[in-house]
């Protein structure tokens, strides 16, 4: 099993499932998302995602990736931040776990997270890193499935310096 970091655009990056934040919230939190719908082919629009952000349970919905590298996208429902005790490590945790799951009952040998909730959603980065590496870490040790490579997808060197960093933890 390989935990990496990649630099790039996550609409870029060759892996059998793209997992990204849910398309279709509210307008104050769409940004890089519409590009990535554009880059689809408009087809990550088609999907319905589960969930309700009033702090209700949340899920992860599957659309196919139209004109993208990757086979499949998880729209996974990460948290928007509230400045940490309103369970939103949980909930990021929750949301890395379940993408994995799906990926791995597709059948699927690769995932790609970008920073998921972070951004736009608030997160505070690091902890959102830290968050993703250890969620990724402890179930593809209990039972990696059919996944080989789990990949990090970052913009910047030091975003790729601080997933490096979580790895060595």
């Amino acid at each position: 099993m390989q935990l990496r970091v990649v630099t790039d655009q996550p609409w870029d990056v060759p892996a059998d499932v793209l997992a990204v934040p849910v398309l279709g919230v509210e307008p104050e939190f769409r940004g890089p998302l519409d590009e990535l719908d554009r880059r689809s082919g408009g087809e990550l629009r088609a999907l319905a995602a589960f969930g309700e952000f009033g702090g209700k349970r949340f899920d992860s919905s599957l659309a196919g990736a139209g004109e993208l590298p990757a086979r499949f996208v998880i729209h996974a429902v990460g948290p928007i931040w509230s400045g940490g005790d309103s369970g939103e490590r949980e909930l990021l945790a929750s949301c890395h776990r379940r993408a994995i799951e799906l990926a791995d009952e597709l059948g699927c040998r690769s995932i790609a997270f970008p920073a998921i909730s972070t951004g736009i959603f608030g997160y505070p980065f690091e902890l959102a890193t830290d968050v993703a590496v250890r969620t990724a870490a402890e179930v593809l040790q209990d039972d990696p499935g059919s996944l080989r490579r789990v990949l990090f997808v970052v913009r910047d060197e030091r975003g790729q310096a601080m997933y490096e960093q979580a790895f060595e933890a």
